[in-house]
């Protein structure tokens, strides 16, 4: 039997908010038909998550290390039908479909070894009694986990949150419900998580919204788009609740004097165009110093004509399609309004259904969409600087700070200039897309909350900070 049978995929209540095809974007072929929450489901679900976390907080830390391992081996075990959802359902090409197994397997052992990190430490005290601080669970964890990198971005924040002894509701876009959330279930399942732990509620922003706002749930991680993040934080905050937003980003890549061009070209391209553009860390910004920069964007603009666009399923392409024809009118109209702003269109433009050509646009300015806004496609605006101040300021400007990459032969020289732009993640002499279950991630300004997610801040984000003391006898008090 497969690990993803459709009939096994639903843990718990029947949901109520109606059926929805999963669609193969490449094809639009209907590829299952899932279960939808509607709002009022939530709360059922998270009277049964917060009855199962009870249990599941009690258990041993060698027990519940354990699941996460058995899960970290079956992400591995079943890479080839959870390849082939990854593909087909979020338009990933192989390569980034192995990528996101690899790192769903990492997270899963990182997450494992969290559940036997100390506790708390032991504090001094003026009175006689043992002080001490300890970490206990949150509770029930909501997670809202967006269609990009479905499976990552979902792994991340289930994973360290089940091993610490929470239990999870789960809430994947609808358009990767599967790959983003019902193969966790099904992993998980699998692994020997007892029911009611994991929950998946795909649906809506009105489902999403019941999830944040229900009293059981007292933490949410987010991860999506700054203006949903917005009203993720506004509505967390008024029911007081803890929230870890990762959100939108518009990513420098500076390219300075004595960079090595062939190589930043190289950094360049995939930087913009992996996976057609559509990730948060994506190279938004491409501020090439200008001894370089006709070179680069002509090196750039070959690069882009030279990649195959096509069906990752069924063919060897380097992009596959955008989501859906939302995202493509977005993406399109952006080009066209930089274009007609005088930005000049140097390679793509152009588009078949939702497969649309790397993009390559040079001449922006401050006021150019494509360079200040967040595309999320495979655009890259080209823009020269004449001076380190000058690239400080640009990659500097806006709202977003979430990931930068530096490309020079001068390493040190890289790194001082990193110090003195703001930005959650850095990169010299890489491009701006990368991940690691070991490291922290998140970005600041715009860009989120911070580094949420990796290693120390998953202790952070996803227990409470318990102080206790002990007296041999009871204390005496004036009155």
């Amino acid at each position: 039997m497969p690990l993803l049978d459709p009939t096994l995929w639903q843990d718990g209540p029947t949901l109520t908010g109606g059926s929805a095809p999963v669609v193969e974007p490449a094809t639009g072929r209907t590829l299952a038909t899932i279960d939808l929450a509607a709002p009022a489901d939530v709360a059922e679900a998270a009277v049964r998550a917060l009855a199962a976390q009870r249990d599941w907080a009690r258990t041993t830390h060698p027990e519940r290390a354990a699941v996460l391992r058995r899960a970290g081996d079956l992400f591995t075990a079943h890479a080839d039908e959870l390849r082939e959802w990854l593909v087909r359902e979020s338009g990933s090409i192989p390569g980034k479909a192995d990528f996101e197994l690899h790192v769903a397997a990492q997270e899963c052992y990182e997450a494992a070894a969290l559940a036997s990190r100390p506790a708390g430490q032991v504090l001094p005290s003026e009175a006689p009694r043992l002080s001490f601080t300890r970490r206990v669970p949150a509770g029930v964890v909501g997670v809202v986990a967006p269609f990009n990198a479905p499976l990552i971005l979902a792994i991340r924040s289930v994973a360290p949150a089940l091993a610490l002894g929470n239990a999870v509701l789960l809430k994947p876009d609808r358009r990767t419900a599967v790959c983003g959330g019902l193969a966790l279930a099904a992993v998980f399942a699998a692994a020997g998580l007892p029911g009611g732990l994991l929950q998946v509620l795909p649906g809506g922003a009105g489902t999403g919204a019941a999830v944040v706002a229900d009293p059981r749930v007292r933490v949410v991680s987010f991860t999506g788009s700054t203006a949903a993040g917005r009203s993720v934080g506004e509505l967390a905050g008024r029911h007081l609740k803890r929230v870890h937003l990762e959100l939108g980003g518009n990513s420098a890549l500076v390219v300075l004097r004595d960079a090595d061009i062939e190589s930043a070209v190289a950094q360049a391209s995939w930087g913009s165009f992996f996976h057609q553009g559509q990730i948060c860390m994506t190279a938004g910004r491409h501020l090439v110093h200008a001894s370089l920069y006709d070179e680069y964007v002509e090196r750039l603009a070959a690069r882009a004509e030279e990649l195959a666009v096509g069906d990752p399923y069924r063919e060897r392409v380097h992009l596959g399609p955008l989501i859906d024809r939302a995202q493509l009118d977005r993406v399109h109209a952006l080009v066209e309004a930089s274009t007609g702003q005088g930005a000049k269109l140097v390679a793509g433009g152009t588009h078949r259904d939702l497969f649309y050509r790397p993009t390559v646009l040079a001449g922006v300015a401050d006021d150019t969409p494509a360079y200040t806004e967040e595309v999320f496609g495979p655009v890259a605006p080209v823009r020269s600087f004449s001076t380190e101040e000058e690239a400080v300021a640009l990659a500097s400007a806006g709202p977003y700070g979430l990931s930068l990459g530096i490309v020079t032969r001068d390493a040190a020289r890289g790194l001082d200039l990193a110090d003195r732009i703001p930005t959650g993640i850095a990169h010299i002499n890489d491009q701006t897309v990368n991940d690691e279950a070991v490291a922290p991630f998140g970005g600041v300004g715009a860009s989120g909350t911070g580094a949420r997610f990796g290693g120390e801040a998953n202790l952070d984000a996803f227990t409470e900070l318990r102080w206790t003391t002990v007296r041999s006898t009871p204390a005496g008090h004036p009155f």
